[in-house]
């Protein structure tokens, strides 16, 4: 158990919110988000804008319905005897097959029986003649048979019109190797077909509608769809079939949709909608041949034998413009051309079923690894990483589609692996913003704010669980604070706010100096420094914030007796004690599992506490170990003043008191103090008790100025009382303290 909580503690929030979110992605790209599938288009488009198809050959004649022709034979429609005329002559020139990607849904107007119809001033003889010649539909399916090889084009349509048998009778017949492919193929709920006698004298109907993309870009058209109930052809695939006199086409399905349809040698892959990728080349004059200069003979035989023929226009006023990735401007003939170029030269583009699985491997495999890594790594690996990774993806993807013409997406696997890495960079931002904010909260009222602000910004110099540092320790007290307290016995709310306006400045003064409050017990404070944060200067940075301390309680004392006097109360100054020392500690969160404290422990702690207790004997407002004091004194004048053992330790300890700023050493009266204490000490601990009390008198004099001067007045009772009862000859001028 506790191994899982290791690993969970090392795996953490942002990996487990990374995780999520990558499994969350993969259903995405298999739902097909917009988003993602235009990211997923323009990419293609990108390819091809930068490697177009090159086509040197081409074995795919347009007969152009151009402005020239327009010009030259007049408006469209034509009479349909001039469509037969350039179908039958482009079938005796040598054309494989023949194309039309236009539709005659209606008779043709020019038709003599239909012309005479609307002539006025015609004789009824004349009319009679003109209604007994062939309709021009006639003529051109009596065309279209004896050429051969003719396919019409059919379009698909949202008005369902009912079929007559004759019409259902003609239908391609398709073979499925696989699962149902309708419910995956583009459909139509109607079918715009020609007249009965043009598609029956036809060897193949197929359909020449172009689905575009939502945004109005031709990148895939479906070689087979759905209309009207039945499966049915596109016009490429048709005349393909007919070509290759196949009696049906094979539609290849897997469990995705459909894979691929193909004729009697030649396969064409799809999507899984059946649709096939068109592998542009930008626009290119030598595919077209006006249909007025096939009309009129202007064109060589050899421009037509051999090849596969289309009957379209380019003329803008016949609105058959489609906009592809290579070219915002290209006849729709053309897209029907440069399928047939694709599948005949074998340069298709394919984005196979197993495509997305791969895209998604792509997205698993890096996003997985920068889980992992990227929090362990540092930043500059991680980018170069990233940097790899992108130039990775992209070059895979460029490389597949120059090499082997397959579409593999590489955008999905890289917004997967950089939507990760954000997710997992502003999730560690966010938690390290919370740890910055629970410092704050820890710390903020126990430090000054530029300390705070400092382990914000470097949590990680806050070890948990103790860590061992040389500190220094503050404890104060307040010196007859029974006395107070029962003096607001029947005013709690008094003694409450008394307190805190004493505590208040004195707090401040620590924190301003680079303090840290450890706890508040009572009236007392105990406070130290060099942690959480380094101070390597803490000795003099807590004498100067005792001795702003001991200011700011005569600051107050003096507005007390004011206000005392001024309401007629009684006035009890606020007297403390202050008990420094300096030394090896553990200091950490202490505590229990339930609730814990950053604090400090050792000796060292032990000593400023019994140090603070020693002012009331000593009668001085602070008293310093020998490590704080050696510290302290270039900045400071001290001045030591006993050898005492305090209760419950072996070692004695020199301690030292502060007397002032270290400018106050060059004060003569403060160099002669310290001289005649130090001549003092040594009478003392040589036992010699006369020299010792002439010495302390004047020391006494002295000490007025500089409030010491109760230190020699403990000392005459002490001497008194060694005098009563010796120490003995081998005493060594240590003090024992009796009491903490």
């Amino acid at each position: 158990m506790k191994r899982i909580v290791r690993w969970a503690r090392w795996f953490g929030v942002a990996r487990a919110v990374c995780v999520l979110l990558l499994l969350t992605l993969v259903p995405l790209r298999l739902a097909g988000l917009r988003p993602l599938e235009e990211a997923h288009l323009r990419t293609f488009d990108l390819f091809q804008v930068l490697r177009p198809r090159v086509q040197k050959v081409h074995p795919v004649v347009i007969a152009d319905i151009d402005e020239a022709s327009l010009k030259e034979i007049g408006q469209w429609p034509w009479p349909r005897t001039v469509v037969a005329d350039l179908v039958t002559k482009l079938r005796a020139m040598g054309a494989v097959a023949v194309g039309l990607d236009i539709v005659f849904a209606e008779p043709d107007r020019m038709s003599p029986a239909l012309a005479a119809a609307g002539f006025r001033g015609i004789d009824p003889q004349t009319q009679e003649k003109l209604a007994a010649l062939p309709s021009n539909d006639v003529i051109f399916a009596d065309a279209i048979k004896r050429a051969g090889a003719i396919v019409v084009g059919e379009a698909g349509s949202s008005t369902i019109a009912p079929r007559s048998e004759a019409e259902a009778a003609l239908q391609t017949g398709f073979a499925i190797r696989g699962p149902d492919p309708r419910p995956y193929l583009v459909t139509f709920p109607g079918l715009l077909r020609n007249l009965l006698p043009i598609e029956q004298a036809a060897a193949g109907r197929g359909l020449f509608s172009i689905d575009p993309e939502r945004d109005g870009i031709v990148r895939r058209v479906p070689v087979v769809m759905q209309a009207q109930g039945m499966l049915v052809p596109s016009l490429t695939m048709e005349m393909l079939r007919v070509v290759s006199r196949s009696s049906a086409i094979l539609i290849r399905t897997d469990e995705a949709g459909v894979r691929a349809v193909a004729v009697r040698g030649l396969e064409v892959p799809t999507d899984r909608n059946g649709q096939f990728w068109v592998y542009f080349n930008k626009h290119d004059p030598a595919r077209y041949v006006s249909a007025a200069d096939i009309l009129a003979g202007r064109v060589s035989a050899d421009r037509f034998r051999g090849r596969l023929v289309l009957i379209g226009t380019s003329a803008v006023g016949l609105l058959d413009i489609k906009t592809t990735p290579v070219d915002p401007a290209m006849p729709g003939v053309e897209v029907h051309a440069q399928i047939l170029e694709n599948v005949l030269t074998k340069s298709f583009l394919t984005n196979p079923n197993y495509a997305i699985g791969a895209e998604i491997v792509l997205a698993v495999v890096p996003g997985l690894a920068i889980i992992v890594a990227a929090p362990i790594l540092p930043a500059a690996i991680v980018l170069a990483l990233g940097a790899l990774l992108i130039v990775g993806l992209a070059g895979m993807s460029w490389y597949f589609f120059v090499e082997h013409n397959l579409l593999i997406d590489f955008t999905y696997p890289l917004a997967s692996s950089w939507l990760i890495y954000l997710v997992l960079t502003f999730v560690n931002y966010f938690r390290e913003q919370r740890q910055r904010q629970q410092i704050r909260s820890a710390f903020g009222f126990y430090l000054s704010p530029a300390l705070v602000e400092q382990l914000a910004k470097s949590p990680e110099r806050l070890v948990l669980g103790g860590e061992e540092r040389r500190m220094t320790i503050l404890f104060s007290d307040v010196r007859g604070f029974t006395t107070i307290s029962e003096h607001y016995k029947d005013d709690p709310q008094g003694l409450t706010r008394l307190m805190n306006r004493f505590l208040t400045p004195l707090t401040n003064a620590i924190i301003e100096r680079k303090g840290t409050i450890d706890k508040y017990i009572g009236d007392a404070i105990m406070a130290f420094w060099n942690a959480p944060v380094d101070d390597a200067d803490h000795e003099a940075n807590a004498c100067e914030a005792a001795l702003e301390m001991l200011a700011r309680a005569e600051t107050l004392n003096g507005e007390l007796k004011r206000e005392a006097e001024a309401g007629g109360g009684v006035y009890m100054p606020l007297r403390i004690g202050i008990g420094l020392n300096s030394g090896p500690c553990v200091v950490g969160n202490m505590g229990s599992d339930f609730r814990f404290n950053y604090s400090v422990l050792g000796d060292t702690v032990n000593l400023a506490s019994r140090l603070e207790s020693r002012t009331k004997d000593y009668r001085l407002s602070m008293v310093i170990g020998s490590r704080t004091a050696e510290k302290a004194r270039e900045k400071f004048a001290t001045m030591e003043i006993d050898l005492i053992q305090v209760k419950g330790k072996k070692q004695p300890e020199v301690v030292h008191t502060v007397l002032g700023p270290a400018a106050l050493a060059d004060d003569p009266r403060c160099r002669e103090l310290q001289n005649l204490n130090a001549q003092m000490l040594a009478a003392y601990r040589k036992q010699q008790w006369d020299e010792a009390i002439r010495l302390s008198d004047r020391c006494r004099k002295l000490a007025n100025s500089f409030g010491v001067d109760g230190l020699y007045d403990m000392y005459a009772e002490r001497i008194d009382a060694y005098r009563a009862d010796p120490p003995g000859p081998d005493w060594n001028g240590v003090y024992e303290a009796e009491s903490k």
